[in-house]
């Protein structure tokens, strides 16, 4: 292993980053709650402010996976469609099978210029979408699974499939029809197109939060094909036929990657913005000096009653760690889909 490779997977390394997160997180929070001072004066001006306010919390998340794990995804889409991507409100469909699925999405946001202005929900909670929906919105991220795919979960699914007479997925979990359909239709006058994104990685890896924070460098693929909203029948019987139809299709296309290891049209590696960079290099040095003049007038003290208040503030704050890390893990993730009472559950 190497010095930086040593570096990166420190614990201390891991303290400073979710330091630094919850820090700047508690202050963002806070200004947040005196923009609402603005809505009865200027709804426009408190949601700009507030997607910037956004941003630099999850851009945070998006310089873990890009510059300090150094994670690429490439894209593979019709070229004539991409110069589209990050200029049009479009309703992303992504599988859900890996723990950082979620921060590849954001990282293509991120590098598409529109990370501030996204959103992400699963199909149980898009009634609520209309109020949410932001006229700055371009990207609507819905996992129409409901649910990390996990082999217990995909049984489960599979049955109900059955019992419905649907066809098998091999890759994916049976699609919540009933939530897409919503999105659809509350969405319907301001979206211009679905883009369906099926997401894989190279070698068969296992990409994980932990494996980002170590510095682990993974390899994403991400095959994305955009089907003009017009496409899709607004009557939700036939909605959910298009869905699962849909999914055969994309279960046809990760099939397909495991086989070729590579998915179909042409290649692109979106460029890497500084942005997220910048951003966390100002909440650092903003937060860390007086983190470390804290720290170090409490090591100097001397006394037995200080250092042994930072041995449990330290414990603690690693034990915080490890809980933040894990609640990201799938084998800690929603029981939804577990149920056997789930398979009586009509869609």
């Amino acid at each position: 292993m190497d010095l930086a490779a040593l570096l990166k997977s420190h614990f201390l390394c891991h303290l400073i980053f979710c330091y630094v997160f919850i820090a700047s997180g508690l202050i963002i929070n806070t200004v947040q709650l005196f923009t609402l001072l603005l809505w009865p004066v200027n709804k426009q001006l408190f949601r700009k402010i507030n997607c910037r306010l956004s941003y630099c919390i999850s851009s945070q998340l998006v310089m873990l996976l890009e510059w300090w794990s150094g994670t690429e995804c490439v894209i593979y889409t019709d070229p004539g469609a991409y110069p589209k991507y990050g200029k049009e409100n479009a309703i992303v469909v992504l599988n859900h099978k890996f723990e950082i699925d979620f921060l590849c999405g954001w990282s293509l946001a991120e590098r598409f210029g529109v990370l501030g202005v996204s959103q992400a929900d699963t199909p149980l909670s898009s009634n609520t979408i209309t109020k949410g929906w932001q006229g700055r919105d371009r990207g609507f991220l819905i996992h129409c699974e409901g649910t990390r795919f996990t082999e217990k979960k995909h049984q489960i699914s599979m049955q109900v499939a059955q019992a419905k007479g649907l066809p098998s997925l091999k890759h994916h979990l049976l699609p919540r029809t009933k939530g897409f359909a919503v999105t659809v239709r509350s969405l319907r006058n301001v979206v211009s197109a679905v883009y369906d994104c099926t997401l894989n990685f190279r070698n068969n890896e296992n990409p994980t939060l932990l494996g980002v924070l170590n510095g682990k460098k993974y390899h994403a693929d991400l095959y994305v094909r955009r089907i003009p909203l017009e496409e899709v029948p607004e009557e939700e019987d036939k909605c959910a036929a298009w869905l699962h139809k849909l999914y055969q299709e994309k279960d046809a296309f990760q099939e397909e990657y495991s086989r070729t290891g590579t998915f179909p049209e042409t290649p692109v590696v979106p460029p890497r913005r500084p942005w997220t960079l910048i951003n966390w290099l100002f909440w650092a040095s903003l937060l860390l000096y007086p983190f470390f003049r804290f720290v170090v007038n409490m090591v100097s003290s001397g006394s037995s009653l200080t250092l042994a208040s930072f041995v449990l503030v330290f414990f603690v704050a690693s034990m915080g760690v490890r809980w933040m890390i894990g609640v990201t893990e799938i084998d800690k993730g929603s029981a939804y889909g577990n149920m056997d009472s789930k398979q009586k559950r009509s869609d």
